[in-house]
């Protein structure tokens, strides 16, 4: 009996604990560290047009400040607690979705859908300065 309990207990008891571990772990990475740099946050599906359409915009606009402003890419289909954790944290609901941070991890913009190449630099300078 003794030792039905303990293989049960093992069981649920070890991968409920490394969930909660791992979840915590994760969790506190939500905070996007960039040090002291700008950040652009880009929310994409592969499945969305208009993402598709975004993209060569932003890799065009990305490459000239590379330097000087951090950029990371959530997909929104991909199920994990930092993706997720983010999507709550920034209010995503649509896609293409652009979150541009200033230097001290501030909303500077918050782009839903397209936008020109002119327009998407413009508000990567406001957050430089």
């Amino acid at each position: 009996m003794n030792k039905n309990i303990i293989i049960l207990a093992l069981v649920f008891v070890v991968p409920l604990f490394a969930y909660f571990m791992l979840s915590k772990t994760n969790s506190a990475s939500v905070s996007v560290a960039t040090g002291n740099r700008p950040h652009v946050i880009k929310f994409t599906s592969n499945m969305c047009s208009a993402c598709k359409q975004m993209e060569p915009t932003i890799q065009k606009v990305m490459k000239k400040y590379q330097d000087t402003v951090q950029y990371t890419v959530i997909p929104v289909q991909v199920d994990n607690i930092y993706n997720r954790d983010l999507i709550n944290k920034y209010h995503v609901t649509l896609v293409p979705t652009i979150i541009i941070l200033d230097k001290n991890q501030k909303v500077v913009k918050r782009i839903e859908g397209c936008v020109s190449e002119s327009t998407l630099e413009n508000y990567i300078k406001g957050a430089i300065k």
